[in-house]
C-alpha cells in the first residue's frame, strides 16, 4: 500500500500519540468496512433481499424505512460496537445506543442518506458525526450528541455510485477517498478540497416554490432571470434529493445547496437534521473553506436542543452562501436593490 491511503492518512492523524486521536482513526477505519460491505449489497439491487418494499413503520424522520435503511443501520451499529464508541445514534432510532461505557466516543450518524433514490439506481449515501463522548458514562444518553458542531473531532460521508467514495475531515481540511477494489483499500483521490468562493449553479427542490417565504423565492427567481436579472449571470439549477451526494458535487466543482424550512406541515424548521446531518456536512464544507448556515446562523454555532432536531440548511460557495443570509436578514433592502429587477419572478401567480 501507498501513503495515500486511507489507512496511511489514519495512522498519521493518530500519531500524534493521543488515545482520542487514535480512538477517531480505529473508528474511521470500522466504518470504512461498514461502507464496503454496504456497498455490496447495494450493488446486487433488486436481485438482493435488501431491496424490498417498505417495513411498514416509520421513524424518526416521519419517513417509512425500507429494508435497505435498517440493514445499514445493523451494520454501522455492529462495527461501532468494535470500536471505542461509547454512544451511538442514528436516525433509525428513537434513543442513543449505549455501547461501551469505558469508550471515549460518540457517533452519530445517518445509516443512509437519500432513501428515495434506492430503487431508482441514483447514488445514495452514508453522514457520520464523531464527537467526544461526554457526562455520566451510563447515565443520561442524550448530552454527547447536545454539543456544539464545532465540538466534532471528525466527519464525513460515504457515497454510493459509480465509484465508492469517502469524503472525511478530521479537522485539518478535507479529503476524499476512493475504494479500490484491485487493491481492497480507500485510496486518496483528493487533498484538501478548496469550494470557489462564487458559483453559477445552485441545488434546490423547485417543487416546493409555492412553500418557500419570500427570501428563498426572491434568491432564486435573481438566479433565473439570468443574465437579464441582477445576478447578469446565467445559473445552473440540480437537485439529487440526496444531502450527501449534492455535497459531494460542491467540494469538486462549486455551488451552493438550499433545504430551507417552509409553510408545509412540519417544515417550517425545516428537514434535515443537526446532530446528524447538518453539523457533519457544514464540518466538512468549512474546512474545505466553504460555509453553512440555517439561512443567517452559522451552523457550527448552533446548540441542539434534541437528538433529532431538525434545522434549515444553506451550504457551499462562500460569497453565495452570505448573499443567500442577506436576504433573509435584509428583505427589504434586496427588495429594493433596483427597480428594474423587483418584477414578479418566473413562477410567481
Amino acid at each position: 500500500m501507498t501513503s495515500s491511503t486511507l489507512s496511511a492518512f489514519l495512522d498519521s492523524h493518530a500519531g500524534s500519540g493521543t488515545p482520542l486521536g487514535r480512538a477517531v482513526g480505529l473508528t474511521v477505519s470500522h466504518l470504512a468496512s461498514a461502507a464496503v460491505a454496504l456497498h455490496g449489497t447495494i450493488n446486487q439491487g433488486c436481485l438482493g433481499n435488501a431491496f424490498a418494499d417498505s417495513c411498514g413503520h416509520a421513524g424518526q424522520s416521519g419517513d417509512v424505512p425500507k429494508e435497505l435503511d435498517l440493514l445499514a443501520d445493523a451494520l454501522f451499529i455492529e462495527a461501532m460496537r468494535q470500536s471505542p464508541v461509547r454512544l451511538y445514534a442514528s436516525e433509525e432510532l428513537d434513543e442513543a445506543a449505549l455501547l461501551d461505557p469505558t469508550a471515549p466516543l460518540a457517533v452519530a450518524l445517518d445509516p443512509l442518506d437519500g432513501s428515495s433514490n434506492i430503487d431508482t439506481n441514483i447514488s445514495i449515501g452514508t453522514i457520520f458525526s464523531i464527537l467526544p463522548a461526554t457526562g455520566d458514562p451510563v447515565g443520561e444518553r442524550t448530552a454527547s450528541f447536545l454539543q456544539g458542531g464545532g465540538a466534532q473531532l471528525a466527519a464525513g460521508f460515504f457515497i454510493y455510485g459509480p465509484q465508492l467514495a469517502l469524503v472525511l475531515s478530521v479537522g485539518s481540511g478535507t479529503r476524499i477517498f476512493v475504494f479500490s477494489p484491485q487493491d481492497g483499500a480507500f485510496i486518496q483521490a483528493y487533498a484538501d478540497l478548496t469550494i470557489p468562493e462564487r458559483t453559477q449553479e445552485f441545488a434546490i427542490n423547485m417543487s416546493n416554490y409555492r412553500h418557500w417565504d419570500e427570501a428563498v423565492r426572491l434568491y432564486v427567481d435573481d438566479c433565473l432571470k439570468g443574465t437579464e436579472g441582477p445576478r447578469e449571470k446565467e445559473f445552473n439549477m440540480r437537485w439529487v434529493a440526496a444531502v450527501a451526494v449534492d455535497a459531494y458535487r460542491i467540494l469538486i466543482r462549486g455551488g451552493v445547496y438550499l433545504y430551507p424550512g417552509d409553510r408545509r406541515r412540519g417544515y417550517g424548521e425545516g428537514r434535515l437534521r443537526l446532530v446528524y446531518e447538518a453539523n457533519p456536512i457544514a464540518f466538512i464544507i468549512e474546512q474545505a473553506g466553504g460555509a453553512a448556515t440555517d439561512t443567517i446562523s452559522r451552523i457550527l454555532d448552533l446548540t441542539p436542543r434534541s437528538l433529532h432536531q431538525r434545522v434549515p440548511l444553506v451550504f457551499g460557495s462562500v460569497r453565495e452562501v452570505a448573499r443567500i443570509s442577506r436576504y433573509h436578514a435584509e428583505p427589504s433592502n434586496i427588495a429594493e436593490r433596483a427597480p428594474l429587477f423587483s418584477n414578479r419572478g418566473l413562477f410567481r401567480a
